[in-house]
């Protein structure tokens, strides 16, 4: 059976699931999908692989009890097996007392995150992406690591109340890390694409090859509050936390009208409305951005919009559940597929150009939380960290600790360059003073 199913072919298997059902309310979630990968390290392949997936969730309801059951054969009797389980589980199961109803029919946004070149990626097509990637690197006598992975999936739900969606989506990682031969300089560079024509690892390589050349030899600097380029891969990463990342998914309105967020007030209540950031910082959902188109629908259902969550500094919407949203009286806005951060028309180039002392910094790793509540998170920089004078890069440095919050990183904006996408999302480089870097690190 194909792992890709059309919308028809998967209405077809849920409308049979359905015609099962004796529960109160009955949903189907059927997703399916294939993945390609391929590993390098040391200049050579460690790793090649693709695996494919179809599988089905039922999830039956009697009152506010609920039980989910799984299966990956589609045959009719494993079909009605699976939704006979579900029903013995949700009769067992307690009441949840913040269940709500399933959703009926839904509108939806016409989304296209989908491109027909990354579906047909073939080993073959790897192999020679890596090797545009592997090449320089040997013949330059450095060492490359690198890890490329492309998806093709589709997610397609229903339930006994009518609702009925379906969404097919591409996505192409790339990331390397390339080291000198004697392992003092290291470089990085990563892209995601959802047509992988679009993507090119010799660029990516060259990008990371310049920056492991020109790191080695770093020099030591004393720790302390400095001016800071942060380059996109510094602020979103696709392996660790991200600063941009945990304060976009830190605004839940649970969690601020619970008190266990930056968007608590004091005394209770959310600092909705309130300007908490520079005005030039603007952040929104958008899932039918042609540079980074997502899905039309949430987990449960709900239509994706454009939401604009911040706006020239101020917190303009949070994301609610359908319970909390219910229990407060407003509408139920769900957590964004991407997000997209407002930015300036200057490269990463003109940044460096326009400041007179600071440190550009290519990734930060091993990010950690301090305080949830600050949004406090520390980690260390890496792969290319280097020291700007008079508009010029004039060494590399050695990496450093920082304990930093994105919310004061946002109040202490100097410049913003031109967005680019990583992590599906779109950022731009940011240019930010103050920014505290707390000791050194021997790690290049």
């Amino acid at each position: 059976m194909a792992t890709i199913l059309t919308k028809e072919e998967a209405k077809r298997i849920i409308d049979k699931v359905l015609s099962y059902a004796k529960a109160d309310e009955t949903s189907v979630n059927l997703s399916g999908g294939r993945t390609g990968n391929i590993r390098y390290a040391r200049n050579s392949v460690s790793t090649s692989g693709e695996s494919t997936n179809l599988s089905l969730g039922v999830t039956s309801v009697f009152g506010k009890r609920s039980g989910t059951a799984t299966i990956n054969e589609f045959d009719d009797a494993s079909l009605e097996k699976t939704v006979r389980r579900a029903e013995e589980i949700a009769k067992l199961a307690p009441e949840n007392p913040e269940y709500m109803p399933a959703l009926g029919p839904q509108t939806y946004l016409s989304t296209d995150p989908y491109s027909e070149s990354t579906a047909k990626m073939t080993p073959d097509f790897r192999a020679q992406a890596t090797f545009e990637s592997l090449d320089p690197c040997r013949k330059k006598n450095l060492t490359a690591a690198g890890y490329m992975e492309d998806s093709t999936r589709f997610n397609a739900i229903g339930n006994s109340k009518g609702l009925s969606a379906y969404n097919r989506e591409t996505s192409v990682e790339f990331s390397i890390t390339v080291r000198t031969a004697d392992g003092l300089g290291s470089g990085y560079a990563t892209q995601d694409v959802t047509d992988v024509s679009k993507l090119s690892t010799k660029n990516m390589t060259e990008v990371a090859m310049q920056k492991a050349m020109a790191s080695a030899n770093a020099r030591a600097l004393e720790p302390g509050k400095y001016t800071v380029i942060l380059e996109p891969a510094a602020l979103v990463s696709n392996v660790d936390a991200s600063l941009l990342v945990a304060m976009v998914r830190s605004m839940d309105a649970r969690n601020a009208d619970e008190g266990r967020s930056f968007l608590s007030k004091k005394g209770g209540g959310t600092r909705l409305g309130e300007k908490l950031f520079d005005e030039r910082v603007t952040i929104y959902s958008d899932p039918t951005n042609p540079e980074v188109p997502n899905g039309a629908f949430s987990g449960d259902g709900r239509p994706q919009e454009k939401v604009t969550w911040i706006e020239k500094g101020v917190v303009k919407n949070m994301p609610y559940s359908r319970y909390w949203a219910e229990k407060k009286g407003v509408h139920a806005t769900p957590p964004g597929g991407n997000f997209i951060m407002e930015g300036g028309t200057q490269s990463l180039a003109d940044l460096i150009k326009g400041t007179e002392k600071g440190i550009l910094v290519t990734r930060l790793w091993y990010i950690r939380p301090v305080d949830p509540q600050t949004l406090l998170y520390t980690g260390l920089t890496r792969d290319g960290t280097f020291y700007i004078e008079n508009g010029q890069i004039k060494f590399p440095v050695k990496n450093f600790r920082f304990n930093e919050s994105p919310v004061i990183m946002l109040n202490n904006l100097e410049a913003m360059g031109k967005p680019v996408r990583i992590g599906g999302n779109l950022v731009p480089p940011l240019k930010i003073r103050d920014f505290t870097f707390t000791s050194l690190s021997d790690a290049v």
